[in-house]
């Protein structure tokens, strides 16, 4: 019998499965720099913290019914100023959208970023975007997320996608 999951929001105690899934995320698409991938854990930390402190990043957990956590997704409420069809003042971001190699084709990224996407709404947050992965792109197409004309410059790096 599979097990039940339970999809609860995350507190501070809940850093380091953060902070875990955010560097599998990074693996899992590829990135073998392990020295880079530390550099990140280790600046991230303290970043979530002060961030989940103000209250500007929520993160939620999908978890077994033991208790075991499966799969994680967060937004951060970015301070946004307010345009013409906008004038919320923050710009809800999804991040992290991570689910256990055992626990995938489950629905459970679909339902974590809905909870996100929902939560962002019944709290004043109007517009949600997120970066999708190849593998991420038809889920979030299905919860209605479409690609837009954002452009970006990265020093150092010649491709900036």
């Amino acid at each position: 019998m599979p097990d039940e999951i339970i999809i609860r929001q995350a507190t501070l105690d809940d850093v380091e499965q953060i902070v875990t899934h955010r560097r599998r995320m990074f693996e899992d698409m590829g990135n073998t720099d392990s020295e880079g991938l530390s550099r990140m854990v280790s600046t991230f930390r303290p970043w979530l913290v002060s961030h989940m402190q103000n209250n500007v990043y929520h993160s939620w957990l999908a978890c077994t019914d033991s208790g075991t956590v499966v799969a994680g997704t967060d937004v951060w409420l970015m301070d946004w100023p307010a345009g013409q069809f906008d004038v919320s003042m923050y710009r809800g971001y999804i991040l992290n959208v991570y689910t256990d190699p055992a626990y995938r084709r489950r629905g459970l990224a679909r339902q974590l970023v809905q909870t996100c996407t929902e939560w962002c709404y019944v709290n004043g947050v109007q517009i949600v975007t997120l970066h999708a992965s190849d593998e991420g792109r038809k889920v979030y197409e299905g919860l209605g997320f479409t690609p837009t004309n954002e452009m970006r410059t990265w020093k150092g790096r010649e491709n900036s996608s």
